[in-house]
């Protein structure tokens, strides 16, 4: 065995790489990267090792729709200790990457959030590292699909957005908008400054999704809600999602946006590596706080769904190893592929090859999980951290 600027070893009786499961194996770890997974009976005994005695090592949890957690609502603070607050609520839930989300807002806003996203990455904080990039859900969207987006905050994509968006090139940036709402060769645009361009709050025809593919239209976000639906004559933006052999789709498995039978329906129509899972999680996750406002309207948490003032449904109170426990437990997907669905195969949507598995060159970005797949431990480019139960 090579040994080779190896620092340390974590062992453990059982591991998920991201691919396959090992039995008594270790990490061999340097600085914040994993160097080599060999088996803990050709360890050399002076090599420093951490032995965690239950439970499984599994990849770190990649979130690419996060608006808030321990009481902080990115669009309500677009600032940096804001980022770095919501980031850390969330390893409690094995995430150890985020997406921050900014909903549809005045332009001011989406501005300072981006700001914020660019200094966070540019400093030396260490959950900096878990700060991916910004997803900007609106404000292009259907005003019939906006759900609890607020009606006076959406608006049609002039050339000054165009403009601004494609000066993020400079970020990983994930963009979602109804195709009807945006103009002939918007996405095009878009996709070509490197904004990675989803459909969603939409309520387009099958072939408005069609030509927006055309232009590099690339997934959907949180498949099944808000978005035209199925029908026999009109497979409209869920029809063309399913349909799809090369699109992602994310989707919010929290028991209360989608049934068990149309995640089994998506996973069986994506196959293997198209599926991912998102929290769509608001202030609220990780948090004993259990409401919030958002554009000046009260949040509640009610039987663990958020709702507004009418009742709907207003993003979710879950954190991303919720859901991999629903899918499997409540779904009935296999564990490996629930664990794929929340690490590496959203890294590798962002193109992200350091993340969403445990094998060389990969970050140390890792999760302890219990037998009942609760957090107990992570790990964040190898520094450890050890969690209560989540709240």
């Amino acid at each position: 065995m090579n040994t080779f600027s190896t620092d340390r070893a974590i062992c453990v009786s059982r591991l998920f790489d991201g691919e396959r499961w090992h039995e008594d194996s270790a990490l061999l770890l340097a600085g914040e990267r994993i160097v080599n997974r060999v088996p803990i009976a050709s360890l050399p005994p002076e090599l420093p090792r951490e032995t965690v005695p239950d439970g499984m090592l599994v990849p770190g949890f990649v979130d690419l729709q996060v608006n808030g957690g321990g009481g902080v609502q990115f669009n309500n603070a677009p600032t940096v200790d804001s980022l770095l607050h919501i980031a850390t609520s969330h390893r409690r839930y094995g995430t150890t990457a985020v997406l921050p989300t900014l909903l549809s807002d005045a332009p001011d806003v989406l501005r300072a959030g981006a700001d914020a996203v660019r200094t966070v990455q540019a400093g030396d904080n260490p959950a900096a590292a878990s700060v991916l990039g910004l997803h900007i859900e609106g404000p292009f969207f259907a005003a019939t699909r906006r759900g609890t987006h607020r009606g006076d905050r959406l608006r049609r994509c002039t050339q000054a957005d165009i403009d601004w968006l494609c000066s993020l090139s400079d970020l990983r940036c994930l963009l979602t908008v109804a195709p009807e709402i945006m103009a002939p060769g918007q996405i095009r645009t878009l996709c070509e400054a490197g904004v990675t361009v989803f459909a969603g709050h939409s309520d387009a025809g099958y072939e408005v999704v069609q030509a927006a593919r055309r232009e590099g239209l690339s997934g959907f976000t949180h498949l099944f809600n808000a978005m035209s639906p199925l029908l026999a004559r009109e497979p409209g933006v869920t029809g063309a999602a399913l349909e799809s052999l090369t699109d992602w789709l994310g989707i919010i498995a929290d028991g209360h946006h989608v049934h068990p039978a149309s995640i089994r329906l998506a996973q069986r129509c994506a196959g293997s590596g198209r599926l991912f899972l998102v929290s769509d999680a608001m202030a609220t996750v990780g948090s004993e706080q259990r409401w919030f406002t958002l554009y000046g309207e009260r949040i509640e948490e009610r039987e663990g769904r958020l709702v507004n003032a009418e009742g709907a449904l207003a993003g979710s109170a879950i954190g991303l190893v919720d859901a991999v426990r629903y899918c499997h437990q409540i779904v009935g997907l296999a564990l490996d592929e629930c664990l794929r669905m929340a690490s590496c195969y959203p890294a590798r949507l962002l193109g992200d090859a350091s993340r969403g598995h445990l094998s060389a060159g990969a970050r140390a970005d890792i999760a302890l999980l219990d037998d009942a797949l609760t957090v107990s431990a992570t790990w964040l480019g190898g520094v450890r951290q050890d969690h209560p139960r989540s709240p």
